[in-house]
C-alpha cells in the first residue's frame, strides 16, 4: 500500500517542470502505467519537485480496473482497505457503497483521484511503450512508444502491474470460429448481453469465478471448461453500513499502521494459533467463524495453514466439505473440489459461485485429462465431442507478475535485455 506520510495539503518543495511531448529536456522520471501505482508515483514525485510523465496504453486511468469490465468484476480486498492512504482528506471524503467494491466504482474512484490531484496533465493516454534502453554514456533511459516518440528520463518506473498482460491461449482452428469471442481482461466497454445465447467459458480462475454466476443468469445455456478447480471462499458482500464506515474512518491511523505489519498489508486479524495444536472442535469452530465472515481473512484462521502439510489438509478438507454441501450433484461437486494445496495458488472470493452449478442451464466439463482439441466454426471439441456456442469467453487470466515487463524490450547496461537476464527465470 502507498505510504501514509504525504498529505494532499503538503507543500511542493519545488515547482515541477512541465513534462510535455514537445519538450526535448530529460525528465526526472517516466512512469509506465496509469493504474493505482502509476497515479500515486506521479503525485509523489511531483510533490518532491521532480518532473515526471506517465505513459498509458489505455484511454483512461485505472489500470486493471480500466480493462477488466467483465460481469461481476470486483476487488477481493475490502473497499475500506483497497484505497489510497496518502491523503487524509481523500480517505475521509470518499464514500464506498459496498464491502467489496465493484469495478465501475473502483474506476470512478481512480478518476476522482486523477482529477482531485490534477494528474491528467502529465499523463499521455493511448500510448504503448515498446522499448526502454539505458544510455550508459548519458546516464539516462531512452523510452520509445508505439507512436514513434522518444523520451529521455533519468529514471524509468514500471508501474505496469502484476495482472495487466492478458493470457490469450491459442487453439487450433480459433480463426475459423464464427461466433463472438471475449477475454475477461479486455472486456468491451459497452458490455455484453448474453441473453438467449449458448455460451462457453474456458477457465475457472478468479475472473471466471466472478463472472460465471452472472453469465449463467443471462445465457440460455452455459458450459464451463475446467482444467484446475480453485479454492474459493464466500465474499458475503453487502452494502456498507454508513456507521461502520465512519467508525473505520475514525480509526484509520491505527488500522493502516496495523496493516503495515500484517500479511499482504491487510489489517484483518491473522491468528497466531496453530491448527495442529487446536482440538478438532476448536479448529472447526474457527473455520466456521471465518467462513461466516467471508473474504481473504479466512486464510488467517491459523498460522500454520500454509507451512504444515497436515494443517493444510485440514483446511482444504473443510472447504471441500462446504463445496459438497453446496453442490447438489455429487459428481459435479467432486470435479469442483480442488486437490491442490490450499493457499499455494490464489484463493478466490466469490458470490454464489458453487451454488450456480445447481442451475439446470449450466454444464461443467473437465479438461484436465482430455484437453480442448480445437476451436471449430460452431464451437469447440473435447474428446471427440462437439460443443456449439454463440459466444466463447476466455477467462484465462494473465501472464502474471513478469508478463508486462517482458512484453517491453527493456535493455540495461551493456545492451543486455531483461528477457536475456531472465532466461532461466526472474531475478532481481
Amino acid at each position: 500500500m502507498p505510504r501514509a506520510d504525504l498529505k494532499a495539503s503538503d507543500p511542493v518543495s519545488a515547482k515541477p517542470k512541465q513534462a510535455s511531448a514537445m519538450s526535448d529536456d530529460t525528465l526526472d522520471a517516466v512512469i509506465v502505467g496509469a493504474g493505482f501505482a502509476g497515479l500515486y508515483m506521479l503525485h509523489r514525485l511531483r510533490a518532491m519537485g521532480f518532473s515526471a510523465r506517465v505513459l498509458e496504453a489505455g484511454s483512461g486511468v485505472g489500470g486493471t480496473w480500466y480493462w477488466n469490465r467483465y460481469p461481476g468484476a470486483r476487488c477481493d480486498v475490502e473497499s475500506m482497505e483497497y484505497s489510497y492512504q496518502f491523503s487524509e482528506e481523500l480517505q475521509q471524503e470518499w464514500e464506498w457503497s459496498e464491502r467489496y467494491s465493484p469495478q465501475p466504482e473502483i474506476l470512478r474512484y481512480a478518476n476522482h483521484v486523477a482529477d482531485r490531484f490534477d494528474l491528467r496533465r502529465d499523463i499521455t493516454f493511448d500510448t504503448r511503450v515498446e522499448s526502454a534502453t539505458f544510455d550508459e554514456a548519458a546516464g539516462h533511459w531512452i523510452v520509445r512508444t508505439d507512436g514513434g516518440e522518444q523520451i529521455s528520463a533519468t529514471h524509468c518506473v514500471m508501474a505496469t502491474g502484476c495482472l495487466s498482460s492478458p493470457n490469450k491461449p491459442w487453439f487450433e482452428g480459433l480463426d475459423s470460429y464464427k461466433g463472438a469471442t471475449y477475454h475477461t481482461g479486455e472486456w468491451p466497454h459497452e458490455g455484453v448481453d448474453f441473453a438467449g445465447m449458448r455460451v462457453g467459458v474456458i477457465g475457472t480462475g478468479s475472473s471466471a469465478i466472478q463472472s460465471i454466476s452472472i453469465i449463467a443468469e443471462q445465457a440460455a445455456h452455459l458450459t464451463v471448461f475446467q482444467r484446475t478447480p480453485n479454492f474459493s471462499v464466500p465474499a458475503h458482500n453487502a452494502p456498507l453500513d454508513p456507521q461502520d464506515q465512519q467508525e473505520i474512518k475514525a480509526d484509520y491511523p491505527r488500522l493502516r499502521a496495523l496493516g503495515k505489519h500484517n500479511v499482504a498489508g491487510l489489517w484483518r486479524r491473522m491468528s497466531d494459533d496453530l491448527a495442529l495444536e487446536a482440538s478438532p472442535e476448536e479448529r472447526q469452530r474457527e473455520f466456521e467463524t471465518r467462513w461466516a465472515v467471508g473474504g481473504l481473512q479466512f486464510r488467517g484462521a491459523f498460522a500454520d495453514l500454509i507451512v504444515e502439510r497436515e494443517a493444510n489438509r485440514m483446511v482444504a478438507e473443510f472447504i471441500r466439505d462446504k463445496i459438497r454441501a453446496m453442490v447438489q450433484d455429487p459428481a459435479v461437486a467432486d470435479l469442483l473440489c480442488p486437490t491442490s494445496l490450499f493457499g499455494c495458488k490464489r484463493v478466490c472470493v466469490d458470490t454464489g459461485y458453487y451454488e450456480t452449478y445447481n442451475r439446470p442451464n449450466i454444464t461443467l466439463v473437465d479438461v484436465s485429462q482430455t484437453p480442448i482439441e480445437a476451436i471449430t466454426p460452431d464451437g469447440l471439441t473435447v474428446g471427440g465431442e462437439a460443443y456449439g456456442f454463440d459466444a466463447i469467453v476466455f477467462a484465462t487470466g494473465f501472464d502474471a507478475m513478469t508478463g508486462a515487463l517482458q512484453r517491453i524490450d527493456i535493455r540495461g547496461t551493456g545492451g543486455r535485455s531483461l528477457n536475456e537476464k531472465w532466461v532461466e527465470g526472474p531475478r532481481t
